[in-house]
């Protein structure tokens, strides 16, 4: 597979395109500005990559399904990422072809900081149908960025998945193949006193057999569930039931969702 990335400015005029087959690093002299947005894509409709496109943010593993843009994150927008995060005059990415033994050892499949609002083709992708206030530090993308520190809110690395008090939100994390899954994890917020916290919640599997409830304590640690394998495409994180806290702001640092990628139906 040949691999392309690409730096765009905000007229979509190329400023940087560089291709190479399986594996592709870039090194990019330039500053960004506003409206910049870094272009990838891959001459096969679906791939399985290993995926860095900013140094200081990691590499991942994601399923590349049509081009991806990311645009870089400009004012309260930059809030919610490593204030180190696409800065300066010099910037290294990286992108190859998972390996298949990569692909079937147990990891979180739904780790993607490079999720974004928008995005349809890099998977894992979360959304949701409410964010508070639609502010960067609140957005869905936080719960799968990577990060557990939950003590405070609000800026970086406290980002979390703010649910604006209302009581019928959801969390959805896509895929975008078919996995299989045998665990969750999952790290309330845990500012207290100023937050709240549910005292139970469901993940209802897509394509799998039904729901799982999820019983919590108030506790910022981890809170782990296992169960028999499950083949989905997507989870829905629902029906969440806040405990009786004076505070009304239960929020969401991190679901993690442990399972084993590679897995492909016969019409795939």
């Amino acid at each position: 597979m040949i691999f392309t990335i690409k730096v765009l400015d905000a007229q979509q005029q190329v400023l940087f395109e560089k291709s190479a087959e399986d594996e592709l690093y870039v090194v990019y002299d330039g500053e960004y500005k506003e409206g910049d947005a870094i272009s990838l894509s891959c001459d096969e409709n679906r791939a399985d990559i290993v995926l860095m496109l900013d140094d200081c943010m990691g590499e991942v593993t994601c399923h590349l399904r049509g081009i991806f843009t990311l645009p870089i994150p400009f004012g309260e927008k930059k809030a919610s990422y490593n204030p180190k995060a696409f800065s300066g005059t010099r910037h290294y990415m990286h992108v190859r072809a998972a390996r298949k033994e990569e692909l079937s050892l147990l990891r979180n499949l739904a780790i993607n900081p490079y999720d974004c609002h928008g995005n349809k083709t890099l998977f894992p992708h979360a959304w949701a149908n409410v964010e508070t206030r639609g502010e960067s530090v609140f957005a869905a993308r936080n719960a799968i960025d990577g990060l557990i520190a939950n003590t405070f809110h609000g800026e970086w690395p406290y980002t979390s998945w703010g649910i604006n008090r209302d009581p019928n939100a959801e969390l959805h994390i896509d895929f975008g193949r078919v996995v299989i899954v045998r665990a969750v994890v999952v790290y309330l917020r845990a500012d207290f006193p100023h937050d709240a916290w549910w005292k139970e919640a469901t993940v209802t599997f897509d394509d799998g057999p039904g729901s799982i409830l999820l019983e919590f304590e108030k506790r910022g640690n981890a809170h782990i569930y296992t169960f028999p394998d499950v083949v989905v495409s997507s989870i829905k994180l629902h029906s969440l039931v806040k405990a009786d806290d004076p505070s009304p702001f239960p929020a969401l640092t991190q679901l993690e969702v442990y399972g084993i990628d590679g897995y492909r139906s016969p019409d795939e």
